[in-house]
């Protein structure tokens, strides 16, 4: 009697872990190829929102149009309003009285009068207080104070030269202004290092907002469950990929913020480097936890914008001043991984690495990098629901 041979089972190699691993990552690697809007999403935008801030936004005031009004000229009234002429910040308009000065400020005209009054060249000459009125339109309270402050540092630097001339007897008090980080004042170099923080917000959790929902909605889910494939490794296969493309994402802005904006680095690339990746873990994290539970592109993309884009634009400190804020709002200000990004890369541009400013920093990010990531973990299960 012949005896049968035993049959053959191919076995899937639900053992090995990174041959599972690298064949989710190849997958998702060629759904970025074939999907062009992942890419424009990772390199696109930073370059638009680089561009348009860089470019389009500045917080600075220049070529401010200010009337000038002298009641009695004299050689040091020209040389004062000669200072104005001689400045980036101011457009001035001469008049001849204030009445017309006051109606082009009300048909706004002009942004701010600077008065002088009859006997301002002698009481200068005099070494005696000669008060310059400086009437402002406050509609735009932060133009207000800028120009204030412009008049107040003109009139500082005429007054220090006509005293080092020994024109007029020298100021009880003299002011030295020293600025540190940020010598030129320039809003350029305030506001990019904090964007690449929101751009990177954006990429991140809108890559990774999509990715999940995007395999609910195709119905490809289902047929990924039926394999051995366990949670872990569907969560790293989305991940990984979006990670480096986020990465890519990263250094392209820090490219043009340093090459394109002239925005000085005084840090350390490998300490960014680690605290970008942190908080690109972060963002993933917000992003894939997102997707798992809306199962919907639409819903997943609006939930990202709201969630993680707009916090990371008002609440990081990025365009406004945590410190000026309520209380309540600023403790909310905590919560949202974006504010402890945009302290460490305003520190590595403008200022250098500063431990005790980024180890609290980045402590807060490897928590809620952890905590995003771990929530994710718990929630996705690897079944229909």
């Amino acid at each position: 009697m012949s005896q049968s041979r035993p049959r053959r089972v191919h076995r899937f190699p639900s053992n090995n872990t990174w041959m599972r691993l690298r064949g989710l990552m190849r997958k998702e690697a060629l759904q970025i190829v074939r999907d062009p809007s992942s890419i424009a999403i990772a390199f696109l935008i930073p370059v638009l929102l680089l561009l348009l801030f860089g470019y389009g936004i500045s917080l600075d005031a220049e070529h401010v149009p200010v009337g000038l009004v002298v009641e009695q000229p004299t050689h040091l009234t020209a040389e004062f309003t000669a200072s104005f002429f001689h400045s980036r910040y101011f457009l001035p308009i001469s008049f001849d009285s204030m009445t017309a000065a006051e109606e082009a400020l009300r048909e706004h005209r002009v942004n701010a009068i600077v008065r002088l009054r009859e006997p301002f060249g002698k009481q200068i000459s005099a070494g005696a207080v000669a008060p310059v009125q400086v009437i402002v339109n406050g509609s735009d309270a932060n133009t207000a104070r800028l120009i204030i402050g412009y008049v107040e540092g003109a009139t500082a630097r005429w007054l220090e030269r006509l005293v080092r001339e020994g024109r007029t007897r020298p100021l009880p008090i003299a002011i030295e202004p020293r600025i540190w980080f940020n010598a030129e004042v320039r809003s350029r170099n305030f506001l990019v290092p904090g964007l690449v923080a929101v751009i990177m917000t954006l990429i991140g959790a809108l890559l990774t907002a999509l990715v999940m929902a995007r395999e609910w909605e195709r119905g490809t889910m289902e047929a990924l469950m039926t394999t051995p494939v366990t949670a872990n490794d569907i969560l790293l296969g989305k991940i990984i990929p979006y990670f480096f493309l986020g990465t890519g994402g990263m250094v392209l802005s820090v490219v043009m913020a340093i090459g394109l904006f002239d925005v000085p680095f005084r840090g350390s690339f490998w300490v960014l480097a680690l605290a970008g990746g942190i908080f690109l873990s972060v963002a993933l994290g917000m992003g894939l936890l997102i997707s798992v539970l809306a199962k919907n592109q639409f819903v997943a993309a609006q939930a990202a914008i709201i969630v993680t884009f707009l916090p990371a634009f008002l609440l990081s400190g990025f365009l406004f001043d945590i410190g000026s804020m309520p209380p309540l709002i600023q403790g909310i200000t905590y919560i949202f991984a974006a504010r402890y990004f945009v302290e460490i890369l305003q520190s590595a541009f403008l200022a250098g690495t500063i431990w005790p400013l980024f180890i609290p920093n980045l402590i807060a990010l490897l928590i809620m990098a952890g905590l995003f990531l771990g929530l994710c973990r718990f929630i996705f299960r690897k079944r229909l629901e």
